[in-house]
């Protein structure tokens, strides 16, 4: 294959192709073997170092590239994925950027007939692809880059003088840019910035609030804006409408829009996810409405998967030169070549295959909006329910009627006007459920949007994100199973939030946390109870009971999972509780928690007052020891302490005191006498009685803490369950009586053993006092010897 790649093009573009597949083969292979063996080569790839004096082999140099790309693969885990599923069309891409560079060697009269082909070419197909007729094109890397030209053509043709007087030919009238208040955030500010004009030129058009959709520009008042503006001396310039806004994925009402411009002469562009729509087959009016427009911008990189091609502003106008004084067409040949990674990607991908990945994306949309219609507690936010690329969903707690309020629970489910709370714990529960989503189906390319009235909400636009991530029908299945598996789980966890809020008001020792911006059942906290005395004495013992009754909780064998809550923004000393089901015994969690923190408080307590007492007791031995000592001084006299004449003075004379034992109890913290170790080898301590065993609920097999049985409708698991639990009584009580009689025996054995032990005691007492009294009888005898031999 490569060598009759060679044969039929020049060598040295057959090379660079042959170069490229290598070098991606390279930086795709997922195993990465030349990483390890350069591993101490490239050891610290965030400091940069010297400049190879003799150069480096083209190997190397990927080397290092890969190593860079894949330095953080588990923390950017998507973008890894991105770079994975680049495909062949991708590829074709990459290269039209190294021919690009390649081609601006060329003599500038080739150079000219191959970009005028080129750039004719893809703009050609482009017009004709998504309806535009008789258009031209800009080719740009920022999407906002064609907007920007296009706001300049119109200041060049409404300002006849611009080119002359500059600035000062908008002093006397002022420009106005309209822009839909569901724009992308600050693209009026970048126009403003980078045309030079103040804030003021910038309008912003509020949304419809009473009829039509919420996220569609409100053209009665767009109306009389203009109105306004006219009369005061100023000049409506362009309007930014939308097909596909970025949030909901909403369009403008393109149709009247137009009409208004035309009425008003001014300049009408769109943009937008749906305009990827104009090249299927059937199109919505709405949408359908936007090749009327004066110019649009088209992201096909992102619709069609394809890496690092430039952005197209379609626009029509007549005179050249302004369109070159803007800079929307250029002179310069190289500047062309930026529409070559587009013109090899579409002729690679065909018009069949263009249209067939935007169907695919579109098809994938309905998929999911079909699947969402039947499911309860989902509320969704789409324009035309037939054609709508973009899905908007959200949890809605509202019950839709009232069957199912029996069956949702015992807990009534939110169906009167949501307060703010309320709205602010739908938004959360609602930010959890789309990270859910994404992380469960990462395919799926869902993601999270907040919306001025729905609030938060999962968004599912697989245009932007299927060409790139590969999203396929079985994802989209995946998904819905994975949001029937959550909701229970968020209605579940809505419901129990007021029994657990209630349950823990009412407990001693333990205080409820407001927090509404935490997705699970609550936030608690351990209150430490002392005298006040110390503030940050109490902070800290808060913080250190806390900390302990969050790792108890976490040992214990549960499904449920706490925290110290958020790592920005959370209450601190707190635990916090995630999401929990249906068979939740809130009572019992909260009691658990409750004696957990009694437990280790109480432990502390004990600790503390152990440390005193022994530092009492330590400063009381010493006093003792002192006293023991000057007492023994007085008996011994002040000779016997001279270290020689005390030697002489106890050999003639010996001194017989009586032997004082000391030992200091720990328990007691005292300091306490030996004699009676000596009577008695078993020395009596005084210990604390051991603390009374909790009791332990009842738990069927294999059920973990905090699970309540449940009881069906039919009544049959609620019997069993009742029966079971009888059975296991009877079996409790047959087991308690045969450990009684066990337990009798065992206390007769331990008798019996005991008697022999005291015995056997009595016995090598007698003997350890029989050989006693021999030996000193012994010694004294021996000591009489040695005086008459003195004497």
């Amino acid at each position: 294959m490569e060598s009759s790649l060679e044969k039929m093009v020049d060598p040295t573009l057959a090379e660079m192709g042959k170069n490229l597949n290598e070098a991606m083969k390279m930086l795709e292979d997922p195993e990465r073997k030349m990483e390890e063996e350069n591993e101490n080569k490239y050891a610290r790839k965030d400091i940069p170092g010297p400049l190879q004096g003799s150069g480096q082999d083209m190997v190397s140099i990927l080397q290092l590239v890969q190593n860079l790309m894949h330095e953080e693969e588990e923390e950017e885990s998507s973008q890894s994925y991105r770079v994975q599923n680049v495909g062949e069309q991708g590829h074709m891409a990459l290269l039209g950027h190294s021919l690009a560079a390649y081609i601006s060697v060329l003599n500038r009269e080739r150079l000219r007939k191959l970009t005028t082909r080129i750039l004719s070419d893809t703009t050609l197909w482009l017009c004709r692809l998504f309806r535009y007729e008789n258009g031209s094109a800009y080719y740009h890397e920022d999407d906002r880059e064609g907007l920007l030209k296009v706001c300049r053509l119109v200041i060049h043709s409404c300002y006849e003088d611009y080119t002359v007087e500059g600035f000062n030919v908008l002093y006397n009238k002022q420009p106005v840019i309209y822009i839909s208040f569901a724009a992308r955030t600050g693209l009026g500010q970048t126009l403003c910035n980078q045309l030079g004009l103040p804030l003021s030129c910038l309008c912003r058009v509020p949304c419809n609030t009473m009829f039509g959709s919420q996220h569609q520009m409100d053209v009665a008042l767009l109306d009389r804006l203009i109105k306004d503006d006219i009369e005061s001396g100023k000049l409506p310039l362009l309007l930014v409408a939308n097909a596909g806004t970025p949030g909901a994925g909403h369009t403008d009402k393109l149709g009247r829009l137009k009409e208004l411009c035309e009425q008003y002469n001014m300049w009408l562009h769109v943009e937008g996810v749906n305009l990827a729509t104009l090249a299927l087959g059937y199109v919505s009016s709405s949408v359908l409405a936007a090749t009327k427009c004066d110019s649009m911008t088209l992201t096909l990189g992102s619709w069609l998967g394809l890496p690092a091609v430039p952005a197209v502003t379609l626009y029509r106008h007549e005179d050249p030169s302004l369109s070159l004084a803007a800079g929307l067409t250029s002179s310069q040949p190289v500047e062309k070549l930026r529409a070559l990674p587009l013109w090899l990607s579409l002729q690679y991908l065909g018009h069949d295959g263009i249209v067939e990945r935007i169907k695919h994306a579109s098809e994938l949309s309905q998929r999911l909006l079909e699947n969402l219609k039947n499911m309860d507690f989902i509320k969704t936010s789409v324009e035309d329910e037939f054609s709508s690329p973009v899905v908007v969903f959200k949890f809605s707690p509202e019950l839709p009627n009232i069957d199912q309020i029996q069956h949702a629970g015992s807990a009534s489910i939110i169906q009167h006007p949501i307060t703010s709370n309320e709205r602010q714990i739908c938004d959360t529960f609602n930010q959890w459920l789309g990270e859910q989503l994404g992380q469960l189906v990462p395919a799926s390319g869902v993601d999270v949007v907040e919306l001025e009235d729905e609030g938060t909400c999962v968004r599912f636009s697989p245009l932007m994100t299927s060409a790139v991530l590969g999203t396929e029908v079985q994802d989209v299945d995946q998904l819905v199973d994975c949001l029937k598996m959550k909701i229970p789980i968020l209605i579940c966890t809505l419901q129990l939030r007021e029994e657990f809020e209630q349950e823990v008001k009412r407990t001693v020792g333990l205080s409820y946390i407001e927090d509404f911006s935490w997705p699970g059942l609550g936030v608690v906290r351990y209150e430490y109870k002392s005298d006040g005395k110390n503030d940050d004495k109490q902070e800290k013992e808060v913080e250190k009971i806390n900390t302990g009754l969050l790792k108890k909780l976490n040992e214990l064998e549960s499904d449920l999972s706490f925290s110290l809550g958020p790592e920005f923004g959370g209450e601190k000393n707190c635990v916090y509780i995630g999401m929990v089901t249906e068979d939740l015994d809130v009572s019992e969690l909260v009691e658990t928690i409750a004696a957990t923190g009694r437990e280790i408080e109480e432990n502390s307590r004990l600790l503390e007052n152990m440390t005193e007492v022994v530092r009492k007791g330590i400063q009381e031995a010493q006093v003792q020891l002192q006293k023991a000592n000057e007492e023994r001084l007085l008996e011994e006299g002040l000779l016997r302490q001279i270290p020689v004449v005390g030697s002489v003075l106890n050999w003639f004379s010996p001194f017989h005191a009586s032997p004082k034992g000391r030992t200091f109890n720990l328990t007691a913290g005292s300091l306490e006498s030996t004699e009676h170790t000596y009577v008695s080898k078993a020395q009596g301590t005084e210990t604390t009685p051991p603390p009374t065993p909790t009791p332990i609920k009842q738990r069927l097999p294999g059920q973990k803490l905090f699970k309540r049985s449940l009881r069906s409708s039919d009544g049959f698991s609620e019997t069993s369950s009742v029966s079971h639990i009888d059975d296991l009584e009877k079996m409790e009580q047959r087991s308690h009586s045969v450990s009684t009689v066990q337990e009798q025996g065992t206390v007769e054995t331990e008798k019996a053993e005991q008697q022999n032990d005291l015995a056997q005691e009595t016995n090598e007492a007698t003997e350890d006092l029989q050989s006693d009294k021999s030996q000193k009888l012994e010694n004294d005898c021996t000591k009489v010897e040695e005086q008459e031999n003195l004497r």
